[in-house]
């Protein structure tokens, strides 16, 4: 029986890069608190390529593989020479000076014979790790450290085969214990990657073969742990490259390690980990160079509540489908499939069967697949002629997506939340596979849509904000206003509702600012004006709609046409709009379901509530009305803040003309006031509530009133404000009409149930709810079946930048809710 109490460390190529490393190495396991150690060590980093190099460039004869030899030699030397005292540097370069001669009459050999063995290539390129264990070894004897050298040749035997390295466990445990009753230093350093076979061939472990012989000798010794020493924190949720807020793992299991593995995350390789889970042996990854983080543990069973573990990619992939009625009921289709595949040595990635047994469908390495199709092609060649297999195809680059976690099983949802996610984010699935452990949920996807799924899905189950990337289409008084709105609440979103919205670019009619995480809104107009550049709404809308974030959103704060034009073709990328723009949904019919086509093909979101009444919820209580079947028979309001404002104020003791001035000077006028006292603002919004309460009707059909004068149409804006006093007395005249009557004068617009909408001014008694609203309210009355004797109020301010810019701030929460975010 071995010692108890050892502990193995592992450390890869980058861990042992130079001196310095080997300096940081030595305090790690220096302060492990362990009695007796096994220090795995790889090649220095770059070294075992920069080997099998030097076999290729012999067998190539290539002229300067000998000066690569000797700055390889080089290297080494002056390693030892920064690492080591004086007199240990002497000694340990005349013995690798000595095994450089070696390699050399090999490297002789090879350009001679213009061939390498692959003992040849096994023998030469296991140096690196020879070289890598005598400077650590030697670097702690110097600190005065009990320590040695082992040479796994020495005591590892193993059995290659085609497919694996196999070991010889119990010839190894002989040779081990023998070793080891001869040595009994505290600290040994074990050569990784390499061994021999039962005739004392030397060999290698082949691909991950460092992290392989830490997991041997951790079995080997019945360690109580190893600890894989790496260039990661640990293990991660995603890939930290895709997916920037992956989160660091505590612990997973040896299952859930091996499905991550599998899938490309950057996890100790299943085959290596197959030691250590023999002995029940706890594996930990951590990062040499961040070395006081715990990193995470791989044991048997995880403790952690995570419902999902972690989210992984294999990318290139092609994706075969073999279909056809002759399949159905037939014994044997598989088996003849996938042995044909297994005879030509294509690996099969993931199978996907209907249980009506009419197809198969399969996933392989793309750089398989005309191999693959081929080969289907060739063993069902018959089924093809005779058209019981009616079609192999082949659909290329593709990925896999994968879901791992033990705690999916028998949680019902999970897979609801993951194909959610990826719906949510505009991504087609391709085919499906999920094993009866309920384990690892497998998804075919387009590569194109790889970084977007990985994300999406990441976000989907909370393991990192709901990410969303945010443009914003106009700085003006309304986009400046929001963006003041939206700045203190980033932090309460994120840390709260894990809602992680982010401002990637603002516009303005000239220039635009972009940022690749994104913009501080603290100073973004003096950013915008200093290091924007040349507005490009082609490339803001690319920069947006960013492949490695879930979700986009372009906010349109402008008023302006060609922008609304541009509303169908980014909903058909699956980009959501947000907008105060009222431009789009009064424009022509075939243009307002156009921008709904678009909308419900990508899933996209077209959100729109303060087209009418800036922030009251007068669009979304008009769609709950006609959605759970309530009739319209009348809408009335007072839709402009506006106008509400001026008719408010205006009284004979202060001019028409005056009252329009100072409603301009408080934002609450278009640039031009013409464009709200022609009416057509308020036709405009007409035309969408009469739309969204079913009725097909365009601008032209509205009856407006206009309160321009015919004499001050055409003039320009400043000359307009000059002239408008030549007004006031046929304004005067209506409001000393109304007051006759005890009444008051409102621009009002009306949807009659039957008829064309109408705006025009009117007059109402003092007792009505239009003649109670103060400054610039605006208040819809709706009256229906339901509401028929008294009718739905809705009122509030209607206009102003603060109440507009709030509106289009819900408008985002909102949209957060439909992408999965609790709020």
């Amino acid at each position: 029986m071995l010692n108890s109490g050892w502990v193995v460390h592992k450390f890869g190529g980058t861990s042992v890069a130079n001196a310095d490393r080997y300096r940081d190495v030595s305090k790690i396991i220096g302060s492990d608190g362990a009695k007796k150690r096994g220090v795995v060590v790889s090649a220095m980093s770059k070294v075992t390529d920069a080997l099998i190099d030097l076999v290729t460039g012999a067998q190539k004869r290539q002229e300067d593989y000998l000066s690569k030899l000797e700055a390889l030699k080089e290297k080494h030397f002056k390693t030892a020479d920064e690492l080591l005292p004086a007199d240990a540097s002497a000694a340990l370069k005349k013995i690798i000076a000595a095994d450089f001669i070696d390699i050399t009459e090999v490297l002789r050999g090879v350009w001679l014979a213009r061939t390498a063995s692959v003992q040849t290539v096994e023998l030469v390129s296991g140096y690196g790790e020879i070289w890598s264990a005598q400077f650590l070894c030697a670097f702690l004897k110097s600190q005065g450290k009990s320590a040695t050298w082992l040479d796994a040749r020495l005591v590892l035997v193993v059995q290659p085969t085609e497919a694996a390295v196999n070991v010889v466990w119990k010839d190894s445990i002989a040779k081990l214990t023998a070793w080891l009753e001869k040595n009994t230093a505290e600290t040994v350093v074990i050569t990784g990657f390499v061994a021999s076979t039962a005739d004392g061939i030397p060999t290698t472990l082949r691909r991950n073969g460092s992290d392989y012989s830490g997991s041997i000798f951790g079995s080997l010794l019945n360690a109580s742990k190893i600890t894989i020493w790496t260039d990661v924190d640990g293990v991660l949720t995603a890939d930290p490259r895709l997916v920037p807020d992956a989160v660091l793992l505590e612990d997973i299991s040896y299952n859930e390690a091996t499905e991550l593995a599998y899938f490309g995350a950057k996890v100790v390789h299943p085959s290596t980990m197959a030691p250590a889970i023999a002995k029940k042996i706890p594996i930990w990854i951590r990062n040499t160079f961040r070395p006081e983080l715990p990193g995470t543990q791989i044991h048997e069973k995880s403790l952690s509540p995570l419902i999902v573990k972690g989210f992984s990619t294999i990318n290139q992939i092609a994706l075969v489908n073999v279909e056809g009625t002759g399949m159905i009921g037939v014994p044997g289709v598989a088996n003849r499939l996938f042995g044909a595949l297994r005879e030509v040595g294509v690996s099969v990635v993931m199978i996907s069967q209907a249980s009506s047994e009419h197809s198969i469908c399969f996933a392989v390495p793309q750089a398989q697949s005309l191999l693959t199709k081929e080969t289907v092609e060739k063993a069902f060649f018959a089924e093809l002629h005779h058209g019981q297999i009616s079609t192999v195809s082949l659909v290329e680059n593709c990925s896999i997506l994968a879901a791992v976690g033990d705690n999916m099983a028998d949680k019902p949802g999970v897979a609801a939340m993951f194909f959610s996610a990826l719906a949510r984010a505009g991504v087609s699935v391709r085919a499906i596979a999920q094993g009866s452990s309920e384990r690892n949920i497998s998804a075919v996807i387009n590569e194109s849509d790889s970084k977007k799924a990985l994300r999406a899905v990441h976000s989907g189950f909370y393991l990192s904000s709901n990410t969303i990337s945010v443009g914003i289409i106009g700085g003006g008084l309304i986009g400046s206003t929001f963006l003041k709105q939206l700045q203190p609440q980033l932090a309460r979103l994120k840390k709260e509702l894990k809602v992680d919205i982010r401002v990637r670019g603002i516009t303005n009619s000239k220039s635009m600012l972009l940022d690749a995480n994104e913009i501080n809104l603290s100073n973004w107009k003096s950013d915008l004006e200093s290091k924007g550049t040349s507005l490009s709404m082609s490339d803001f809308v690319k920069h947006i709609h960013a492949d490695y974030l879930p979700h986009a959103v372009l906010i349109d704060c402008t008023s302006n046409q060609e922008i609304a034009n541009q509303y169908p073709n980014w909903l058909s990328q699956g980009i959501h709009v947000i907008t105060p723009n009222k431009k789009a949904n009064s424009g022509s019919m075939a243009d307002y379901q156009k921008i709904r086509t678009a909308a419900h093909e990508k899933n996209s979101r077209f959100l729109y509530e303060t087209n009418v009444g800036a922030g009251l919820p007068i669009i979304n209580t008009l769609r709950d009305l006609v959605q759970t079947g309530d009739h319209i028979l009348q809408i009335e309001g007072i839709f402009s803040g506006t106008l509400s404002y001026i008719f408010n104020s205006f009284s004979a003791a202060k001019p028409f003309s005056e009252i329009v001035k100072e409603a301009k000077a408080k934002g609450y006028t278009e640039p031009d006031p013409r464009d709200d006292l022609s009416g057509t603002d308020v036709a405009r919004k007409l035309i969408i509530l009469a739309r969204e309460a079913g009725r097909q009707v365009n601008l032209e059909d509205v009856k407006v009133e206009s309160l321009v004068p015919d004499f001050l149409k055409s003039v320009s804006s400043d000359e307009y404000l000059k002239r408008l006093a030549e007004n006031d007395a046929a304004m005067l005249a209506k409001l000393e009409e109304a007051i006759k009557k005890n009444e008051v004068l409102r621009y009002v617009g009306v949807i009659p149930e039957e008829g064309a909408p109408s705006v025009e001014l009117r007059s109402y008694p003092a007792t009505h709810a239009f003649a109670r609203i103060s400054g610039s309210d605006n208040i819809v009355a709706f009256k229906t079946e339901r509401y028929l004797h008294q009718p739905l109020i809705v009122q509030g301010p209607g206009a102003g930048p603060e109440v507009t810019a709030a509106g289009v701030f819900a408008d985002l929460l909102r949209l957060t809710t439909y992408l999965g975010a609790p709020l």
